[in-house]
């Protein structure tokens, strides 16, 4: 037994030797975790208590029913409900509709055969990743505005009706989901070419030999190749279907279309922030994140029953 343990201190102490710069590296990344992200946490207690600005987190006192009266005065505020709603509302449609995009737009690029277009393609689908949701919200104004946007003055230069794109619910809600789309299908390809990129080049080959077309290698090798992909970014976009940013509806949101455009993040930021109802709001970001990591454990545990890898 002592050989063994000897044997085994040796092969950590060469193994150390030879890659400690690694852990030296690891050191900035872990302290960032530690500093912004862990010890924040502590804070978590004040969805339980009833908070003031003057008072130790650790002095407050428990508010009501056992330290659940932010909670339950959440769910019978109407504003949380319609943000809730609102917020499940729009994450799933840019489940349904964005998340096809990026896969759809990585196998159309795979098919290209002059590499200089598809090198020009792609830079210009990346572009818009790199601009902030008001620079954003400022285009999409100059396009869809009802009176001067360029999209409606040619509408009715044409003979129709302008179209209250960011005006009416309905409008606005597929000119979000749109404007998400359109920023976000670009860079969200990149992963899958990666794992395109990965795929055996013999497979390819040896399908063509069989007489397969191009849709044909897409449909029953590109697709299957990038399939554990695929359900990686999936999991994790299921355990973000209570999160969201918050400058996106934020930018977009109007007095007009707030009983469809309010989320929860936009709901923290008016009630907590500028009405000074931490503890309220607190009790509702910890709900979120709850939320959050069940839908996460779920969609792993369901990839794992049905022979996929998953997250862990």
């Amino acid at each position: 037994m002592k050989e063994k343990g000897k044997t085994s201190n040796f092969k950590f102490s060469v193994y150390m030797k030879r890659y400690w710069q690694l852990y030296v590296m690891l050191l900035l990344p872990l302290t960032y975790l530690l500093v912004f992200k862990y010890a924040p946490m502590v804070y978590v207690q004040i969805a339980f208590k009833k908070y003031s600005l003057v008072e130790s987190i650790w002095k407050l006192p428990v508010a009501a029913n056992h330290g659940f009266e932010y909670f339950i005065k959440a769910f019978k505020t109407n504003d949380f409900k319609y943000a809730l709603r609102n917020t499940l509302t729009l994450n799933l449609l840019d489940l349904f509709l964005g998340f096809p995009a990026p896969i759809i737009f990585a196998l159309i690029l795979n098919e290209l055969c002059f590499a200089r277009y598809k090198k020009v393609v792609q830079t210009i689908a990346y572009m818009p990743h790199f601009l902030s949701w008001v620079i954003i919200y400022s285009l999409a104004l100059q396009l869809l505005a009802p009176n001067d946007g360029l999209v409606n003055m040619v509408i009715q230069d044409l003979g129709g009706k302008a179209i209250p794109f960011l005006n009416e619910e309905g409008h606005w809600i597929g000119s979000y989901i749109g404007f998400g789309i359109w920023q976000n299908f670009g860079w969200g390809s990149i992963v899958y070419l990666a794992s395109i990129a990965g795929i055996n080049p013999e497979l390819y080959e040896a399908a063509a030999v069989d007489g397969a077309g191009r849709f044909r290698k897409m449909w029953h090798i590109t697709l299957p190749g990038i399939k554990p992909t695929i359900v990686v970014l999936l999991i994790m976009s299921l355990g973000n279907i209570l999160g969201g940013g918050f400058d996106r509806p934020f930018a977009f949101q109007n007095n007009l279309v707030m009983r469809v455009a309010d989320v929860i993040p936009t709901f923290v930021y008016r009630v907590g922030i500028k009405g000074l109802q931490f503890s309220l709001t607190t009790a509702v970001g910890l709900f979120q994140s709850v939320v959050g990591v069940f839908f996460l454990l779920m969609a792993n545990f369901i990839s794992r029953k049905l022979g996929e890898r998953g997250i862990w």
